[in-house]
């Protein structure tokens, strides 16, 4: 995928975003992860807390990356919220590289939501 290709898809998930958590200003990185991590948490709730909303990025890095053979789901716990396992170390890169990577992965796990649910609408349960 060519840089304005990459940009303009990222813009649409923006977008997308933008719309489902009903903002008026376009999300960063951090908004589109929270997000992820919710459509994997698979509930929503009104309030997280400061370490749950961390968590759920990172439940959304991994799930990102276990498609790059990074991270392993290993299950859920008695309260619901998955885990992953590093398998293997993610390479040093600089921070630009490492945005535009999970920024890739954000992409495509927004078309896969898409064929699933025949379109964007509302994903989260």
């Amino acid at each position: 995928m060519e840089n304005w290709e990459l940009e303009f898809e990222w813009l649409r998930v923006q977008h997308i975003v933008r719309s489902t958590m009903n903002r008026d200003k376009l999300p960063d990185l951090q908004a589109v992860l929270f997000l992820i991590g919710i459509q994997e948490l698979g509930h929503l709730r009104n309030k997280f807390s400061k370490e749950e909303k961390q968590d759920l990025m990172h439940i959304a890095t991994c799930k990102l990356l276990e498609g790059e053979g990074f991270y392993e789901f290993v299950g859920r716990d008695e309260d619901g919220w998955p885990h992953y396992q590093l398998i293997k170390h993610i390479p040093k890169q600089r921070i630009e590289d490492q945005e535009w990577l999970l920024k890739r992965k954000a992409i495509d796990y927004f078309r896969m939501l898409e064929a699933e649910n025949g379109g964007f609408g509302e994903y989260t349960t």
